[in-house]
């Protein structure tokens, strides 16, 4: 990714085709060995393309990828969803239970207590 960032930067001070050595320079500007290969990958992978039609067609990609946050799927009606709420009371119950059980095993001389 730096690598597309400081060819990006290249492009946006005026050169519209830069070479393996202006990406390079602004690389090491900010302290970054750059690795030959990936770096003449990356300058045959654009050569003779316009950034911005590049740029355009990846967006265009990227808008066909799913984004947000996941989750579990909505529940199927209220019935449903009564009896998730009254497991889960019930799972909290037995771990109070336990926590409870728990404690009294150290005799009240907890380590945190």
């Amino acid at each position: 990714m730096k690598y597309v960032a400081a060819y990006l930067l290249a492009t946006l001070g005026g050169n519209a085709s830069p070479s393996a050595a202006d990406v390079k320079t602004i690389l090491e500007a900010v302290g970054i060995e750059a690795e030959d290969d990936r770096l003449e990958k990356l300058i045959s992978e654009l050569e003779g393309k316009d950034i911005n039609e590049v740029i355009a067609e990846g967006s265009s990609k990227l808008s066909a990828l799913p984004a947000g946050g996941g989750g579990g799927a909505p529940a199927a009606g209220g019935a449903s969803a009564a009896a998730g709420g009254a497991a889960a009371e019930e799972k909290k119950e037995e771990k109070k239970e336990e926590a409870k059980e728990e404690s009294d095993d150290d005799m009240g001389f907890g380590l945190f207590d």
